[in-house]
């Protein structure tokens, strides 16, 4: 009873945020210049708005004249500053905790969090949920608890004293008197410091539960991971849900040990269910699991596609909601529907400019508003948030796909500095992308994983392809598999076939070894990126990124080039 009355709370306030945001879908320019002139009267006595002279200001376009565009090398000695603790500097609040990025291009960016800064992001964040469960209920899909594998832990306090960590992390923190309400697994497991033990410990949780209606992670390579986790440990979390236990072999701190025990107790009659299935299929996924799961909430666009082909083997035909396209440093979007790539502009979490190419090499850019883009576009999306970044280039590049109402839906689709040249050509990750979805569909093959490098010791460079099968999955015709990967490559990014029917020699294949792209990730977290946060490159001109792993099979072209 206490949990319907928590997810009709839920449904009742996120609804309020949803209809709220599509009110102001209506008047875009109108949302944006109000968030504007309050950001500019609240920041304007601190240390950098006193520097840009933000007083001053009273129209959206003399702030995009006084205030200079810069990436995150000119707030980072302020950041610097705030973690020693020095007040009034960015934001005029008190600074209560420090987001951490990734790290996956470059090194960890520090974002102040203010209670003000989570209030605008909230707005998003609840909006997306109101979106989610209106698409659920058209589906006839009920919304309850979810998987929930995030790491929650703190990576420590800088020397003021401020809390610092992933963005999830200090999300979740902030909301933990909720995570048992909304989540199956109680708090103390996202604490769990090592990977496999809080996987395996949020899986013993959720398949206590068989009316578990979610799953939810930052990306779809996550939850790819948690699914081959289930696969890996499923006789002995039967066992432990028959006997009550909480195996031995975890790493657990003592206390963490003791909170999860008070909380466990044998489920016999689940245990015996799904070991049945788990002997009827030789397996257990997630769909075998809990054949009514209903949603999945997941980042879309950019490189989620590749791993999103592989949901049906494991969700069949379960919804996937992209929730809110966001960074540390901002919200950019609300998803609107299941099943969408695109999202609606987050109008109440930021200010935006966007930065059509033809200025991106201009040392100070024109730049665009939301009502005044193309649709089919790509632009570089500038943001003002209440982090205290104003007119931030983050360098993400997205592209317009459509309106809804006055606000632009918009789709991530790849890092700016994301560019794979062996001359001029320019090759993004997306490219990449829809280069391997055509060729697993024209093979009828899956990949684990894939990443494109450049040859060595050669100049111009050969593209070098790098591929890792699927489990159960064979490359009969490699030779064609290649050829075709050129083929599909100069149909989504010309420059290439321009500079490789003139310069650039042929490509050649590497096919990878069983499981090295799981030691690539396990190197990319003991290099320090947050497994929660875990992206690998699909292009990298780190021509040494692969080297130390075993090819299975090596293809060149055919010699008759």
């Amino acid at each position: 009873m206490a949990d319907s009355l928590t997810f009709s709370l839920i449904a009742a306030y996120t609804t309020y945020a949803k209809h709220r945001l599509i009110r102001k879908t209506h008047q875009v320019a109108a949302t944006q210049t109000a968030f504007l002139t309050k950001y500019l009267t609240a920041h304007q006595s601190t240390e950098l708005g006193q520097k840009f002279g933000l007083g001053q200001i009273q129209t959206v376009g003399q702030f995009r004249e006084q205030v200079p565009i810069y990436n995150y090398s000119f707030y980072e000695p302020y950041a610097d500053r705030i973690a020693q603790g020095e007040q009034n500097v960015l934001n005029p609040d008190p600074v209560k905790y420090i987001n951490l990025t990734s790290g996956s291009t470059g090194n960890k960016k520090r974002v102040p969090v203010t209670a003000r800064y989570q209030k605008f992001l909230r707005r998003a964040d609840l909006a997306s949920i109101g979106f989610m469960i209106a698409g659920l209920e058209k589906r006839g899909r009920p919304f309850g608890k979810a998987l929930l594998t995030n790491n929650a832990q703190l990576q420590g306090l800088t020397p003021a004293g401020i809390p610092y960590g992933p963005v999830t992390a200090g999300s979740i923190r902030e909301g933990k008197h909720l995570v048992d309400q909304l989540f199956s697994q109680p708090f103390a497991a996202l604490e769990i410091g090592d990977i496999d033990s809080r996987h395996y410990i949020c899986l013993l949780f959720g398949l206590a539960n068989p009316q578990l209606r979610g799953w939810v992670a930052n990306f779809p390579m996550l939850i790819l991971r948690t699914c081959a986790y289930l696969e890996q440990y499923a006789e002995a979390l039967i066992s432990d849900l028959r006997t009550g236990a909480i195996a031995p072999w975890l790493t657990l701190d003592p206390l963490i040990r003791q909170q999860l025990e008070k909380r466990w107790r044998p489920h016999p009659q689940r245990a015996e269910e799904l070991a049945a299935i788990y002997r009827a299929n030789g397996r257990l996924t997630p769909q075998l699991a809990w054949p009514h799961l209903s949603y999945i909430t997941t980042a879309r666009g950019g490189t989620s596609d590749f791993y999103l082909r592989r949901f049906p083997d494991y969700f069949g035909d379960t919804p996937v909601f992209g929730g809110i396209y966001g960074t540390a440093e901002a919200s950019f979007s609300v998803c609107p529907d299941l099943d969408s790539d695109a999202g609606i502009l987050a109008i109440e979490s930021g200010f935006f400019e966007f930065m059509p190419p033809d200025q991106w090499g201009q040392e100070q850019p024109q730049t665009l508003l939301p009502h005044e883009l193309t649709v089919g576009d790509r632009y570089r999306v500038l943001v003002t948030s209440y982090s205290g970044l104003y007119r931030y280039d983050i360098g993400d590049v997205v592209e317009v796909v459509g309106y809804y109402h006055e606000a632009p839906l918009i789709v991530f689709r790849h890092r700016y500095g994301g560019l794979l040249s062996s001359t001029t050509e320019k090759t993004t990750e997306f490219h990449t992308i829809q280069v391997m979805e055509k060729l697993q569909a024209e093979f009828g093959i899956k990949l684990d994983d894939f990443c494109i490098t450049l040859s060595d010791g050669e100049f111009p460079a050969r593209y070098v392809v790098n591929i890792e099968l699927a489990p159960g999955h064979d490359l009969s015709d490699p030779q064609a598999f290649l050829q075709r990967f050129e083929y599909w490559l100069i149909q989504v990014n010309q420059p290439y076939g321009t500079v490789r029917s003139s310069q650039v020699p042929p490509p050649c294949l590497r096919v990878l070894a069983p499981g090295s792209f799981v030691q690539v990730r396990q190197r990319q977290i003991r290099r320090g990126m947050f497994d929660s946060q875990l992206k690998i490159p699909h292009i990298t001109e780190d021509r040494e990124f692969l080297t130390e792993f075993p090819v299975v099979l090596a293809v060149d072209w055919p010699a008759a080039e």
